[in-house]
This record gives C-alpha cells, structure tokens and sequence, in this order.
C-alpha cells in the first residue's frame, strides 16, 4: 500500500467550539490529542482521534460545486493525502511516531448542511473518514508519513 501524508491537524478545544489548527500535535494512547477536547472522554473510546483525506474532501467539494473545503469545517482531527483511507478501516497505520487502529466509519452530522451548505451530508456519506483508537503515543506533524501496518508486523 502506498505511503500517504498528514496534510493538516486540528483540535476541537471544546464542542462546538471554532477547530485550532496546529502544526503537530501529540497524542496519549487510550486518551486522545492534548488540546483535544476527546482527552476529556472515556479511557479506551473508538473515537480518540478522526481522520480524513484531502481526496474526501475534495470529492465533497466536487459534489457540492464548491472549488475548495477549509478541512475546520469538517471538524476531524487529521486529513491525510495519498492512501485509500475507506481500505484502512479496521486496520492499524502508523501516522508519524503515532500507531491508530482505525475502526468506525467518522459519518457526518446535520450540522456539515449550517457548516457546508444544503446537500452537504448527503455528499459526505461514505467520505467522512474514520475514527481511531490511539495505541501508541507520540508526536503527529504536517507532513508526517502515514504508514499501513500489515496485520504479520504487528
């Protein structure tokens, strides 16, 4: 499987609130990003860190007819580049020094029809990435490699 790229990282402060992009982050295994407001959940939940991909969001766009998507209004942490994210589920990458087991699919919510404009979660269903459980704490930076983790190298 080929090697993608972290391409942008955001964090939810609080819900509801505007997304902080950083430039890296870390992440505390079973916990979530610091300054994440998915640090403050439950010890072990699926959903500690969500990822989606620069080809999803550019898919959305095209759907809706707009030339570009700000990747805050989607309101996922990571967009990565480069990998077919939908065959990542239920697999583990490696995303910087960070290794995510990737489980549900990050479906979206009425709220991408205010953020995105009429039709949005129709176009986003199937596209709205995945969310992750982090295994492995570490640091995730722009630019950063995202590796498959074939299940014999575990």
């Amino acid at each position: 499987m080929p090697e993608g790229r972290v391409e942008w990282i955001g964090l939810r402060p609080q819900r509801k609130a505007p997304m902080t992009v950083v430039n890296e982050a870390r992440a505390e295994a079973g916990m979530g990003l610091q300054g994440d407001r998915r640090m403050q959940g439950r010890v072990g939940s699926g959903r500690q860190v969500t990822i989606t991909s620069r080809e999803f969001i550019d898919m959305v766009a095209r759907q809706l007819g707009v030339a570009a998507i700000d990747p805050a209004l989607l309101r996922r942490n990571l967009v990565v580049s480069g990998v077919n994210l939908n065959a990542l589920r239920h697999q583990r990458i490696r995303i910087g020094e960070v290794v995510v087991e990737t489980n549900a699919l990050c479906q979206p919510c009425s709220r991408m029809e205010t953020a995105l404009g009429p039709g949005a979660l129709v176009a986003m269903l199937g596209y709205g990435g995945l969310c992750a459980r982090i295994l492995e704490s570490g640091r995730i930076a722009v630019g950063d490699p995202v590796i498959y983790i074939p299940p014999e190298a575990e």
